[in-house]
């Protein structure tokens, strides 16, 4: 169990998706309905379909618009959706895996080929980057729920496998905890933790790199364009990468 290393960088960044409300939502939606359609339309009943709800939830998603995503599923409406998976390298080699919801693998398909191919990367075949990579539960909380001990106690009464903690500097950047686990106990861990730390903001099934891949200043502002192309089309749910950069690189491009 690690409690101090930093965890930076590996995600989609949430300050381009907080601009992208909309679209967020979007994608929280059609979440939401796949995991209702797959199982119950019962939280409570559906790991899958309670990791979306909370995830909507801790993106401020209207009630409203949660239960009319469920309702989708139970009355058969809408869209049949499948999940694709690609991965491919982006710029300085950084191996990438995006998810997919989509209803049209052609379409899909040509949209990820073409985002990376127009910014330093290229896409690979299935298998290409995901050895790399592990596949875990993840358990999110904002900074602002304790500091790394709290956590880290927390975690590991909880069951779980590690943590990595980044605090951030302020108000405007609160930090946070990802609290890594099996995927077979990620839920489990998750009751367990709202006892201690309340409702995560986000509980979902990850990719996490074995290695992490530091890039450069020149390599940095081409990757941090091709994860936005990519976070801005709409059958893209997530973007996990096994890169990493510097603070002093970041502070630059500001």
């Amino acid at each position: 169990m690690a409690g101090h290393s930093k965890f930076k960088n590996i995600m989609h960044r949430k300050g381009a998706q907080d601009k992208k409300r909309s679209a967020q939502f979007s994608k929280l939606s059609r979440e939401i309905t796949v995991a209702a359609k797959m199982g119950m339309p019962d939280p409570d009943m559906n790991p899958r379909l309670r990791a979306a709800v909370n995830a909507a939830k801790a993106q401020s998603m209207p009630k409203d618009n949660i239960q009319r995503a469920i309702d989708k599923a139970s009355k058969g409406d809408g869209e049949n959706y499948e999940e694709v998976r690609y991965e491919g390298y982006g710029p300085g080699g950084v191996a990438i895996i995006v998810e997919a919801l989509t209803d049209n693998r052609n379409r899909t398909a040509t949209n990820v080929r073409t985002a990376f191919a127009k910014n330093g990367g290229n896409l690979g075949a299935s298998g290409a980057v995901s050895h790399g990579f592990e596949r875990l539960g993840l358990i999110e909380y904002p900074g602002k729920v304790g500091d790394e001990e709290k956590v880290l106690e927390a975690a590991i009464e909880a069951g779980a496998d590690d943590v990595e903690s980044d605090l951030g500097d302020g108000d405007e950047n609160p930090g946070s905890h990802q609290i890594w686990v099996a995927v077979e106990n990620l839920h489990e861990v998750a009751r367990e933790l709202e006892k201690t730390l309340g409702e995560a903001e986000g509980v979902k099934l990850a990719w996490k790199p074995s290695l992490k891949t530091e890039v450069s200043a020149d390599d940095a502002t081409t990757l941090l364009k091709l994860i936005d192309v990519l976070d801005d089309d709409d059958d893209v749910q997530t973007v996990w990468g096994n890169y990493e950069i510097p603070d002093e690189v970041m502070e630059k491009l500001g």
